[in-house]
């Protein structure tokens, strides 16, 4: 029988339906009576499918023992109306097997809430948490939705060179790549001779795909860039990584308001369909991770984007009255916590 994943189960299976899932268990609990609840997750979405497995299923006295939390089963099974209040159906199972075991003394996550810094250290297993599978669906829902609206516009998606020799910002801040020994390199007191590197020149990884994206949009009209960039820049905010997915639209016939234009409706685009499809992650942010998340994408959502000229801006942080680490003095670039402030305390609209 075809595997249903676990999120259609949920959504669309009837009662007295029979499917089959796979997936990883979280939880297994026996009753007294014979038989077993095992909360069953295949990261199809964040809720677990409840099976119930009787103690007749064939292989259940050989099987249950092993079904430890992190082990993986396949279960055939019928749906039933569940008799709890926080689930619409539940699984009873009529064949399960064993697909793959967890040792239970050494199995590192378990139902409880593990720190970032603990999973950091388990890199191989943290995607099967509720946080970073939310994270994983939540991107996917967004590179999704950067496609689907460049190309419902008629844009050309470019894809650019990783490895490159050009330095499309200007700040010279490139991780270099080579072929070189840099041990040998290390010892030589000369300067390095990269006619003797792989492309006969020094070659970098990209920090952008503008220059490219431009030459194709003065040919082929609006077009658009979409993939891994890279910066080899000293500073640890959350406004500077040193690899990240970037997107950038080149558009030849654009003036300053369409641009602006652009970036409202797309903007609005992605944070509306993370929404719509990914109901249930945003909510496990707003409630674990950020209480103000579901608000302030709500607030991207359903109002337009104010626009109001740099002069304006000035005056309003100006007369604020709010103490800036930065000075506010016309001519000056606006930083982080000038934008902040305008469309957080003062328009708290976008």
């Amino acid at each position: 029988m075809p595997r249903t994943k676990i999120v259609d189960a949920l959504k669309k299976s009837q009662p007295e339906e029979t499917i089959t899932v796979k997936g990883w268990v979280r939880t297994r609990r026996d009753s007294k009576n014979g038989f077993s609840f095992v909360e069953l997750n295949d990261g199809s979405c964040m809720a677990n499918l409840q099976i119930v497995v009787d103690g007749d299923v064939p292989n259940y006295s050989e099987i249950v023992k092993q079904v430890t939390t992190g082990s993986s089963l396949a279960i055939t099974g019928t749906i039933k109306e569940s008799p709890g209040k926080n689930q619409r159906i539940e699984l009873h199972a009529t064949e399960w097997e064993l697909l793959g075991t967890a040792d239970a003394e050494s199995y590192p996550l378990q139902k409880k809430r593990h720190s970032f810094e603990f999973l950091r250290e388990i890199a191989h297993l943290r995607p099967r948490t509720n946080t970073f599978g939310a994270i994983t669906r939540v991107r996917n829902a967004c590179s999704a939705a950067v496609h689907q609206f460049f190309q419902s516009r008629g844009f050309l998606y470019i894809q650019t060179p990783i490895i490159t020799t050009s330095d499309c910002e200007g700040a010279g801040e490139m991780f270099q790549v080579t072929t070189l020994d840099l041990a040998k390199l290390a010892q030589v007191k000369t300067e390095i001779d990269f006619q003797q590197d792989f492309f006969g020149k020094p070659a970098s990884l990209t920090v952008s795909g503008q220059l490219e994206a431009e030459i194709f949009a003065t040919s082929l009209g609006d077009v658009y860039t979409f993939g891994p960039t890279f910066r080899a820049e000293n500073s640890n905010t959350t406004r500077h990584l040193s690899e990240f997915w970037m997107i950038e639209p080149e558009m030849p016939f654009y003036d300053l308001n369409d641009d602006m234009q652009l970036a409202e409706d797309f903007i609005q685009s992605v944070v509306g369909h993370v929404l719509e499809q990914c109901e249930e992650d945003i909510d496990f942010f707003n409630l674990r991770i950020d209480k103000t998340v579901l608000a302030t994408l709500r607030n991207i959502v359903d109002n337009k984007f104010l626009r109001i000229p740099y002069t304006e801006a000035i005056e309003i942080l100006e007369k604020s009255g709010q103490k800036f680490e930065y000075p506010i003095e016309w001519g000056r670039d606006l930083q982080s916590e000038h934008e902040r402030f305008l469309t957080e305390q003062h328009f708290k609209q976008p």
